[in-house]
């Protein structure tokens, strides 16, 4: 399988470059191949902004379930920008919360002579027919997926881990075809937790990794190398190692300074 991956990474590779990367005719081929990445826990950021590119040219062949997986994607490769090149390639009416709603509907206005010519209601009114607008505030549910995955997406990106994963809980259909996304997520969690804490509690590392049943910590601080004492303080890293004293050396030649003598005299 993985020779198959590496065959449509190279094909695509080819169909990149020069003007078919602007083809919408290849969208089909580049649609599969994001659905392949899911799939196959592989990653391929060129060809999954070539295809929010061309959504951006082709709105009308705009798929909400491939723009998902593509963000999802971009998730599992944090700490790097991948999730923000991908959001800011995406339409606004396609991540906005709520739309505005053209309906046609009669509204009655007092007689005014400024209204002279428009048909009267039969009331001492005017009617206002297809002219009229009403907001109405409507759910848009075939973007609802992208809008949770941004909202996941701000709440890894600023580091509120525990309600990253309580809200994952509650939408666990997003990751669904998405292999190796939470693993790739505590990744990430243990990236930041290894240059931002020396000593954490146990509990709290669990919490973090999403781990109420505590099942996962001891792989992930094995991978890391990380040990724990008898009051279930983990030890990550002692930050104070790590920082380096640099010496400052400055060159100053003597015709540089003569005028400064020169004028203290």
């Amino acid at each position: 399988m993985a020779s198959s991956i590496e065959q449509m990474r190279a094909n695509v590779g080819k169909l990149l470059r020069g003007i078919d990367r602007y083809n919408p005719e290849n969208l089909a081929t580049l649609e599969r191949y994001v659905e392949t990445q899911a799939r196959e826990n592989a990653y391929d950021l060129e060809a999954n902004l070539a295809v929010l590119k061309l959504y951006q040219f082709n709105p009308a062949y705009f798929q909400t379930h491939v723009t998902s997986q593509i963000l999802l994607k971009a998730l599992t490769n944090l700490p790097h920008t991948d999730f923000t090149l991908c959001k800011c390639m995406i339409d606004q009416t396609h991540v906005s919360s709520w739309c505005c709603c053209l309906c046609v509907t009669s509204i009655s206005y007092p007689q005014s002579p400024c209204l002279e010519g428009i048909d009267d209601d039969g009331g001492g009114g005017v009617s206002l027919g297809v002219g009229a607008v009403s907001l109405t505030t409507v759910s848009q549910q075939e973007e609802r997926p992208i809008r949770q995955i941004l909202y996941l997406g701000n709440l890894l990106e600023t580091c509120h881990f525990q309600s990253f994963w309580t809200s994952l809980e509650e939408n666990r259909e997003l990751i669904d075809g998405i292999t190796g996304f939470e693993d790739s997520v505590r990744k990430f969690i243990c990236h930041v937790v290894g240059i931002t804490y020396q000593t954490i509690e146990h509990r709290l590392l669990a919490e973090m990794l999403g781990d109420p049943l505590d099942t996962q910590v001891k792989v992930w601080m094995n991978k890391y190398g990380w040990t724990e004492n008898e009051d279930g303080q983990i030890f990550i890293f002692n930050q104070e190692e790590s920082v380096k004293p640099k010496n400052i050396v400055e060159k100053i030649d003597f015709e540089s300074v003569s005028s400064i003598m020169a004028t203290s005299q």
